[in-house]
């Protein structure tokens, strides 16, 4: 298992699920990553702990009444040794503030802002939370994308508030993207999607969970009543597609390519 230790400030260190559908999605995830979940804390609306082998994965959240009409779906986390001085920074380079700092008992301190191209970014300043117990392995998550119109704007962004040492791999019209780190530090990446992002789509994260076999779990999530959104499609960085959960809340996959997959028999 592929422990997740030291995750340095402005790196993901969280992720979690806000869902309408809380019993069916702790069902759905169990059955497609094999993840178990924790008891619900009720002081917290119920939050409960995802666990993989009994390592953290990520969290879920039931949706609230009071959370209106926000569609399911996932929230990524960046860690931060300092929240209040980070969403201070936010506010000063163009970004909005959706949740100021909350502390959340012992466990850490919460907030989510907007970046200035309009995606939301959750923090963390762990406490007796310190996040993911594995990454980037099958059923774990395996990476952590933005998808922008703006491109400079949101690596300017993420470099002046959550101190990424980013890296430009591509910066070609037709291929825009930048990672936080590289090599075997790389934790993160921003994409130039203004090419591609539909028309009233805005700026959003994604996290993609790893598997063993790409085409293999998106049928499964199908099986489990979820939705193919996007086909297994090889890349350079693995082979990755796109699958929404019982209430829409959507999620990516990346996994070996087919001349890398394991052969059945």
């Amino acid at each position: 298992m592929v422990k997740a230790e030291n995750i340095p400030s402005g790196a993901p260190c969280w992720a979690d699920l806000m869902t309408s559908g809380a019993e069916g999605a702790k069902a759905f995830y169990r059955d497609l990553f094999g993840w178990s979940a924790q008891g619900a804390v009720e002081k917290f609306g119920g939050y409960t702990n995802l666990e993989l082998g009994g390592a953290l994965v990520g969290g879920l959240m039931p949706k609230q009444p009071e959370s209106g009409p926000v569609p399911d779906g996932w929230s990524i986390y960046l860690a931060t040794a300092d929240a209040d001085k980070t969403v201070a920074a936010a506010a000063e380079h163009g970004g909005g503030v959706i949740v100021p700092p909350m502390a959340v008992d012992e466990l850490g301190v919460m907030a989510v802002v907007t970046d200035p191209t309009g995606a939301a970014i959750g923090m963390w300043q762990p406490g007796t939370h310190a996040g993911f117990g594995v990454l980037a392995e099958p059923g774990a998550p395996g990476w952590f994308e933005l998808f922008t119109r703006d491109f400079t704007a949101a690596v300017d962004f993420y470099r002046e508030v959550f101190d990424w040492d980013v890296h430009i791999v591509s910066d070609t019209p037709e291929f825009r993207y930048a990672t936080y780190g590289e090599g075997e530090s790389v934790r993160a990446g921003i994409m130039d999607a203004s090419a591609f992002l539909p028309e009233g789509v805005p700026a959003h994260w994604s996290v993609y969970f790893g598997a063993a076999d790409t085409d293999a779990t998106l049928a499964r999530a199908a099986e489990l009543g979820g939705t193919v959104l996007q086909p297994g499609e090889d890349t350079p960085y693995g082979r990755i597609g796109i699958a929404a959960d019982l209430t829409g809340a959507v999620f990516k996959l990346v996994g070996p390519n087919k001349a890398e997959a394991p052969q059945a028999g």
